[in-house]
C-alpha cells in the first residue's frame, strides 16, 4: 500500500514512517526537508501520486495560536485539494486528547484543525493522544530558568510516540486499527495510567542525574490553566490504553543514551 505521511521527519512521523516500511508498505516522505512543502503546495501534487492514504503528522511551527491555525488550515486546504485531485481514498490525522475543552492556544487551534480535515471531501479518520512521553524533556527544556525548571501542574496519561505511531500506522492501513471503532471519526490513545507532569519531569532529571530542581506551577491568567490540573487531558471511556509506562519508556530510552 502506498501511504503519504505528512510531517515524516517529526516526533511521531519518523517512528509512521518506520512502522510501515517495515511492514512493507510504500512511503511517501512529506517535509521541507525531503522537497515537498504543504504550506505553499509545491511538490504536493506529485508526492500524493498513486497514494491510497495521507497520516498528518505535523505540528504547527509555533505554540501561539493565530500562527498554528493559520499553519493548521492551509495545510489542510493544500492536503484536501491536492488529495481529492490526486484521488486519495482516505486521511488519518494525529490531535490530542482533550482540545475541545480548552479555548485558546495551540489546542485552540488543533480543533480548527480538526474541523477543517473533518469538513474536507476525502473520508478522514482522528486520533487524539495524550502527551507523549518525549514531550516531558521539551517541556523541562522549555521552563528552565537557571537551577529551577517551572512546569504547568498537568495531569496526564502519557503515551510513547512509537505507540501513537503503530496506531497511526494500523488506522491508515485497514481504516480500523487498534484505537478504537472502526466506525468512529474521533478516537483516542492514551499510555497506562494518569501520570503528573511534575511527577515524571522529576523521574526524567534523576534518571539523567541533573541537580535541575522541578517546580509545579499555575498560570492564574491563562483561562484554561485549572483544566490541567482537573484531568481535561485525561482520555475517556473509550480510549485505547497502551504501554509502554513512562517509568519504563525511561528505563529503555534513557539507559541506551
Amino acid at each position: 500500500m502506498k501511504i503519504a505521511v505528512v510531517g515524516a521527519t517529526g516526533r511521531v512521523g519518523r517512528h509512521v514512517v518506520d512502522v510501515l516500511r517495515v511492514g512493507g508498505h510504500d512511503v511517501v516522505e512529506i517535509a521541507r526537508s525531503k522537497g515537498v512543502d504543504v504550506i505553499t503546495g509545491n511538490g504536493l501534487a506529485e508526492a500524493l501520486a498513486g497514494v491510497e492514504c495521507v497520516i498528518d503528522a505535523a505540528s504547527g511551527p509555533s505554540p501561539e495560536q493565530k500562527a498554528a491555525t493559520e499553519f493548521f488550515t492551509t495545510a489542510t486546504r493544500n492536503l484536501q485539494h491536492a488529495g481529492t485531485r490526486a484521488r486519495v481514498a482516505r486521511m488519518v490525522v494525529v490531535s490530542i486528547i482533550g482540545i475541545d475543552r480548552f479555548t485558546g492556544g495551540y489546542t485552540a487551534a488543533k480543533v480548527v484543525h480538526e474541523k477543517a480535515m473533518l469538513s474536507g471531501s476525502i473520508p478522514v479518520r482522528v486520533l487524539r493522544a495524550a502527551q507523549f512521553h518525549e514531550f516531558v524533556a521539551t517541556l523541562v527544556d522549555w521552563g528552565r530558568q537557571g537551577d529551577v525548571s517551572y512546569l504547568p501542574r498537568m495531569r496526564t496519561q502519557l503515551v510513547a510516540a512509537r505507540t501513537v505511531a503503530e496506531a497511526l500506522a494500523d488506522l491508515a492501513v485497514d481504516g480500523s486499527g487498534r484505537a478504537g471503532a472502526a466506525g468512529a471519526k474521533i478516537l483516542e490513545i492514551a499510555g497506562p495510567r494518569p501520570e503528573s507532569l511534575v511527577e515524571a519531569a522529576t523521574k526524567l532529571i534523576a534518571r539523567r542525574g541533573d541537580r535541575l530542581r522541578i517546580e509545579g506551577v499555575s498560570n492564574p491568567a491563562d483561562p484554561d490553566h485549572a483544566l490541567y490540573e482537573t484531568g481535561a487531558l485525561l482520555p475517556g471511556p473509550n480510549a485505547t490504553l497502551a504501554g509502554p509506562t513512562f517509568d519504563a519508556w525511561l528505563e529503555a530510552t534513557e539507559s541506551a543514551t
